[in-house]
């Protein structure tokens, strides 16, 4: 049963950057700012709240900036096209690892796990062939192969108690829980969360709070959700906007939810009635979440 509808008129539209695809929101405890990319317009943007100050990085050099996460030294671990790049605060990129190559994917959401490994899927640039995958990278460069035959990959996030991991492929419809070992990050199960193959609604970015729910962003749905520790949703926040794409907690005690947006897929009529599609949103005090792991090098 949902307990609690919150309209769109809560929200605050914080930065207003009419991203195509914007996607991966990140807080950094460092710099008390605001990570996240355009994926299809390749950048990376930070945001400071306190100054309102919007800055873009773009990287013209590749096809697709796929996603972040930060790293112990400081920086970035970029995933540009169907490789992994570090970038340091000054701008430079170096190589890390190249996690699949000569097929027409490329890598998309992933996260980093409490010991400082990586776990990002890749997808099909076509959206309808099992081409991707999902992937575990450790800090010396293994790169791991989980499981294949997925779409889209999507919605990776770590439970509080940092054994479970929740995995979306969007294209199919469908979200599944995997029991993670800490110590050696093998994959014990993987069951069913969600399935919404029968209504078409396409769960993607995800994160937890600190009570143990899942804050859903549903792209094409207009709408955020929070699945209680139960699995059922409790939750259900209206968006001004057809294509949220990923949340995170962030902010003054992790108590600001950050929603990222698309303007991809819109029609003329449909941007036309979402002036404010592509922007990142917030939402003060709905829960309070915890800081991202960063990645071991």
């Amino acid at each position: 049963m949902v307990e609690r509808m919150i309209s769109a008129e809560k929200l605050d539209c914080v930065v207003r950057t009419a991203d195509q695809l914007g996607e991966t929101p990140l807080w950094c405890d460092r710099t008390r700012k605001l990570w996240w990319v355009d994926i299809e317009r390749p950048r990376l943007q930070s945001f400071d709240l306190s100054s309102g100050r919007h800055d873009v990085f773009p990287d013209p050099n590749v096809t697709y900036l796929g996603g972040q996460a930060f790293t112990s030294s400081g920086g970035h671990l970029l995933a540009r096209d169907l490789s992994l790049f570090t970038r340091s605060d000054d701008g430079e990129l170096r190589f890390f690892a190249e996690i699949e190559s000569g097929i027409d994917n490329r890598l998309n959401d992933g996260r980093v796990d409490a010991w400082g490994r990586l776990w990002i899927g890749t997808m099909d640039n076509q959206l309808h062939r099992p081409n991707g995958a999902l992937y575990r990278i450790d800090p010396d460069g293994t790169v791991e192969r989980i499981f294949d035959q997925v779409i889209v990959s999507n919605g990776i996030a770590f439970s509080p108690d940092r054994r479970r991991m929740h995995f979306t492929d969007t294209r199919r419809y469908q979200s599944w829980v995997l029991d993670v070992d800490p110590f050696t990050g093998s994959v014990a199960e993987r069951r069913m969360f969600a399935d919404y193959s029968a209504t078409g609604d396409r769960p993607d970015g995800a994160c937890f709070d600190v009570d143990g729910g899942l804050w859903t962003a549903f792209f094409g749905g207009g709408r955020v959700v929070r699945y209680a520790p139960d699995g059922r949703i409790d939750t259900v926040l209206s968006m001004p906007v057809s294509n949220p794409t990923c949340v995170c907690f962030g902010g003054r005690d992790y108590r600001t939810l950050f929603i990222t947006t698309a303007s991809k897929f819109l029609t003329e009529e449909r941007r036309a009635a979402e002036p404010m599609a592509g922007a990142v949103f917030a939402l003060e005090g709905v829960a309070q979440g915890f800081a991202e792991h960063r990645f071991a090098i």
